[in-house]
């Protein structure tokens, strides 16, 4: 879509200096036309294009959401559990306070 609006874009400024040349009514109405044309057609673009970017948006958050849902189906570790390097960590700290 975006070339036909660069075509009307070139179709646009062709008839422009075409028409500035030859004083000519009827090609000055088609530049004016290919340029709205081209300019709806450019909104148009964007439009598709945001509401697609929002759509992608919508489904990366579903996604996440069940990313979350399945990570809290799993217990979290209880604080009462000690690894050996918080172990190792506790008795060098008691070592040193001595």
């Amino acid at each position: 879509m975006l070339i036909v609006a660069l075509v009307l874009a070139v179709i646009g400024l062709a008839a422009l200096v075409t028409a500035v040349v030859t004083s000519n009514e009827v090609i000055a109405w088609v530049c004016i036309a290919a340029s709205v044309i081209g300019v709806v057609l450019l909104i148009v673009d964007a439009i598709r294009d945001r509401s697609r970017d929002n759509a992608d948006e919508v489904e990366g958050d579903v996604e996440n959401e069940q990313a979350v849902e399945f990570d809290e189906e799993y217990p979290d570790e209880s604080p009462a559990e000690t690894t050996v390097v918080e172990q190792a960590d506790d008795v060098t700290n008691e070592d040193r306070n001595r």
